[in-house]
């Protein structure tokens, strides 16, 4: 900069020459896939949004690919069972939507991706399906569940994460092992591929009213000594059992 072979002037020309490249790659990205889908129905922002997602990995897996993936999956599942394809289809591409902005903004992908679906006011199958694929809200809908289920197929195909297996099973222990810690807990289980896990605590030893208090424990403990993507529900249940005989 000092001697003048690089000038202030001319780096913010070439940032901008950078972002209209990459701009310009992501419309054609979402495009493309749209196309190769064979989706209608889909606004020209949400098509842009969808093209961001080439810049985004879950685990090595891209997921923009993934996207592509579960829309072939759900619209081959739709078509066995006589739903509607296009309604399908659409569903399962757009399911992780708010990963294109999850970065950039508080809150889940899922609930960010919700929000966008209603700011555009997209059908009701379409927001249904995009809430409730990682179970925060009950499917409404047999699409829905069929793009729970191939999100699923394609995140755990073989290839599809660099995630090696001792990694995975080290990370589930540690999160069992995490809310295990917690005086008052009797069993954890890690569910859905660790995004949530399921404290099960003694009704002897942990009130109603403790409850919430002890969930956020967990929660911190968990952010405190896990790295993790994305976020992880963590549901506790307290079950009190009588028992008595009739003579």
């Amino acid at each position: 900069v000092q001697d003048g072979r690089i000038h202030p002037t001319r780096i913010e020309e070439m940032v901008r020459k950078a972002t209209k490249e990459v701009d310009n790659s992501i419309r054609e990205a979402g495009e493309q896939v749209v196309f190769d889908a064979n989706v209608s129905g889909i606004p020209t922002e949400i098509v842009h949004m969808l093209g961001r997602l080439k810049y985004r990995t879950s685990y090595g897996q891209n997921v923009l690919q993934h996207a592509v993936e579960v829309s072939r999956i759900t619209g081959m599942l739709a078509a066995e069972l006589d739903l509607d394809i296009n309604a399908a289809k659409k569903a399962g591409l757009l399911h992780d939507l708010g990963k294109a902005i999850d970065f950039e903004m508080d809150g889940s992908h899922v609930q960010l991706g919700g929000e966008i679906a209603r700011r555009y006011k997209l059908d009701p199958i379409t927001i249904n399906s995009i809430e409730s694929h990682h179970g925060d809200v009950e499917p409404e809908t047999p699409i829905a569940s069929l793009v729970s289920a191939a999100d699923a197929i394609s995140a755990a195909r073989p290839g599809a994460r660099r995630e090696n297996i001792e990694n995975y099973i080290k990370r589930i222990e540690k999160l069992e092992e995490i809310a295990q810690s917690i005086p008052g807990v009797e069993k954890t289980y890690a569910v859905q591929a660790g995004r949530e896990i399921r404290v099960i605590v003694e009704p002897d030893a942990v009130t109603d009213e403790e409850m919430p208090l002890l969930v956020h424990e967990i929660c911190k403990k968990i952010e405190q000594e896990l790295n993790f993507p994305g976020q992880i529900k963590v549901n506790m249940i307290r079950e009190s059992r009588y028992s008595d005989f009739a003579k």
